[in-house]
């Protein structure tokens, strides 16, 4: 991938579905602050993103996940108190990785702990609490797996098909 990000990321692919690893085509990623602002550059980066891709096509799909994962990394896996970051280390990051037929969306985040749905996540009229449950509806599986090496935290990731294979099961 030639990414700095790769390293982080080998974890990741170890955990999913078997992809041949000569179909990568491509990836991106962000840094994103320790604000809600975040959220919605996150959903603008994945917006240009899938369109330089030609995956404009599922956008509203990816985007909900996005979304839903870049707020839960904030909410929940980032100190209420933590300092604002000066571009060293970024407490999140979304990474975005295509390959032909799988689009996969990682959150970094701070946090050991493992993402939970909370009981009641069902519960549509909820104001918060169903952020697992619209990442488990809307993509085709996710997962998390905690960092190794000197970084620490987790990466939370969700995966979409795309192309020719997109709706077969």
């Amino acid at each position: 991938m030639g990414t700095n990000g790769s390293t982080v990321l080998e974890p990741l692919r170890q955990g999913l579905p078997p992809i041949d690893p000569g179909a990568v085509s491509t990836s991106a990623s962000c840094a994103l602050p320790a604000r809600y602002e975040a959220v919605r550059g996150a959903r603008k980066f994945t917006s240009a993103t899938l369109d330089r891709w030609e995956l404009t096509e599922r956008f509203d799909d990816v985007a909900l996940v996005v979304s839903e994962l870049v707020t839960n990394a904030l909410r929940h896996a980032v100190p209420a108190d933590a300092p604002p970051e000066e571009g060293q280390n970024p407490p999140v990051r979304l990474h975005l990785m295509r390959w032909s037929s799988r689009l996969v969306c990682a959150v970094r985040d701070p946090s050991q702990e493992s993402p939970e749905a909370r009981a009641g996540e069902e519960d549509f009229a909820a104001e918060s609490g169903r952020g697992l449950f619209l990442v488990d509806s809307f993509s085709d599986s996710w997962g998390w797996h905690p960092l190794a090496g000197t970084l620490r935290g987790k990466v939370v990731w969700a995966l979409f098909r795309v192309g020719p294979e997109q709706g077969t099961t």
